[in-house]
């Protein structure tokens, strides 16, 4: 099986305006939600990888297009030799930023250090993806990955940021990688400075410099935005997207596959009760929630795991249904009195926690609880950091968390229903369980077949629907602003790309 590559950049018009006073000529400065966690931030390590490769400094074997396919990247091809067995052939002419050209060798060293719990690079998330026996340098051009187990996913997997491909490091070069730009700089939770890679295979970057500076708060980043301070904003308030392009500002939008979601406590307290996590899906007026949440701009209201148009997207609908919603509390033993719901001679309550580093998360989650109230189920909103939401999830002292995922970061289907919901998933935080979608995931990467698969994954949705494994509420489009004239940019449906060399602002 070989995979052909097709990638097409959108490039935008450049309109004729004033360039705000602090902006550099040669340089972009993009606000963002997260930032870097160490000083040299290793793109194996946690998710590090996400930013490093939308600053177009680390590169990966495989990539994504805009329309979800994919597509070699550093590799030249892929094919599979046997059911466990892909042989990648890589690139002529790539080097790092070093100068060392890229070898199979090196491939085989960058990606070895992702299993090696005693390597900075370690990521156990990502070696699960992996799932690799062994591999081997075949010449200098040739990589043999050998699975423990067929896996369909696997040429989707080396698209995963996490397996970026970086030489040796040095004083000079910390992250030796292939992109257009050059690592040169990090403060964590602030800053992530790049330069040009002018001897980039593809040719020189457009920018001189790419400055990614970090604003967890939604609305600062907006007011930065439209005071000069800074020539892009990925992460503010999508209320504010139409208001701010009529200042002139130039707007991005497009779907993406991020999907905002609670995860669920099935392990203790209410929402264990898969009868009261169908009543609180139910409860949850979806349409409102983006009307209000987002303006009716940004998101579309779902009861599925992927969005519409996007290859995997299943046939699922949870309408909100307030009286069915009631049924459902009163068949799992709930009785109400004087307006108020009770469990076992006690007020029914359910404790949700959120974050605020996305705008759109806080209102959601407080929408959530008024729909609750509406039906006598008493509801609490706690809004705090993302970890400390999803340890208070994984150690029962809440009943749903609600996040934002990209549910095809990689852009196949199975990657992140297997972090999330499988038993032993890496970010089961609510602990749910259930043998019969294990063993359909496990099927899911079994099969190699595209009709089959997509079978499967429907499946799948369908059990994560009827059990409320999960309760999706809304898929967002991610709405960016810029100063006028960035070209070469385009919003991506999978938001781990961002930079290419392409990328400039128009003379």
């Amino acid at each position: 099986m070989s995979i052909v590559p097709k990638l097409a950049f959108a490039v935008f018009a450049a309109l004729s305006f004033a360039s705000p006073a602090s902006a550099q000529e040669g340089s972009l400065t993009i606000s963002v939600g997260f930032g870097p966690k160490a000083e040299v931030p290793d793109p194996r390590s946690g998710y590090n990888g996400w930013m490093s490769n939308q600053a177009g400094v680390t590169e990966t074997l495989m990539g994504i297009d805009y329309d979800l396919r994919l597509y070699p990247r550093l590799a030249q091809g892929i094919e599979q030799s046997s059911p466990t067995t892909w042989q990648v052939t890589l690139r002529d002419g790539v080097r790092f930023h070093d100068g060392t050209p890229l070898t199979a060798e090196a491939v085989v060293d960058a990606i070895a250090a992702i299993s090696d719990e005693s390597h900075p690079g370690h990521n156990k998330r990502v070696a699960k993806l992996l799932d690799l026996k062994g591999m081997n340098a075949e010449g200098d051009k040739v990589v043999v990955f050998e699975t423990n187990s067929p896996n369909a996913a696997f040429p989707w997997t080396l698209s995963e940021p996490g397996i970026a491909i970086l030489g040796e490091s040095s004083d000079a070069f910390p992250i030796n990688a292939t992109g257009p730009y050059v690592f040169k700089e990090a403060v964590p939770s602030q800053l992530y400075r790049v330069e040009a890679n002018p001897d980039y295979r593809l040719g020189s970057p457009g920018l001189e410099e790419v400055r990614i500076v970090v604003s967890g708060d939604p609305a600062t980043a907006a007011l930065a935005f439209e005071a000069g301070e800074v020539d892009m904003v990925i992460n503010y308030p999508e209320a504010d997207f139409e208001r701010i392009k009529s200042t002139g500002a130039l707007g991005f939008s497009a779907p993406t596959t991020r999907l905002y979601f609670y995860t669920v406590n099935a392990a203790s307290g209410p929402m264990a009760n898969p009868l009261i996590r169908r009543a609180v899906s139910m409860a949850i007026d979806r349409q409102g929630i983006v009307d209000a949440a987002l303006s009716g701009v940004g998101g579309v209201p779902t009861g599925a795991i992927y969005p519409e148009g996007k290859g995997w997207a299943a046939d699922i609908r949870v309408d909100y249904d307030p009286i069915k919603a009631e049924e459902l509390l009163a068949e799992a033993g709930a009785v109400k009195q004087d307006g108020v719901w009770r469990l076992d001679g006690e007020p029914l309550e359910i404790d949700i926690v959120t974050y605020s580093s996305r705008a759109a998360l806080p209102p959601a989650a407080e929408l959530t609880q008024a729909f609750l109230s509406a039906i006598g189920v008493a509801a609490s909103v706690k809004v705090g950091e993302w970890g400390a939401s999803n340890d208070a999830i994984a150690d029962g002292e809440a009943d749903m968390f609600l996040q934002a995922w990209v549910t095809t970061p990689q852009g196949d289907p199975g990657g992140v229903l297997e972090t999330l919901l499988k038993s032993d998933g890496g970010s089961n935080s609510g602990k749910y369980a259930n043998p019969e979608l294990d063993e359909l995931l496990e099927k899911g990467r079994l099969t190699f077949e595209q009709e089959k698969r997509k079978a499967i994954y429907d499946e799948a949705q369908k059990i994560i629907a009827s059990d409320a494994a999960m309760i999706p509420v809304f898929h967002v489009n991610q709405v960016n602003v810029a100063r006028p004239g960035l070209t070469g940019y385009a919003v991506h449906p999978t938001e781990t790309y961002w930079i290419t060399h392409e990328t400039k602002f128009a003379e």
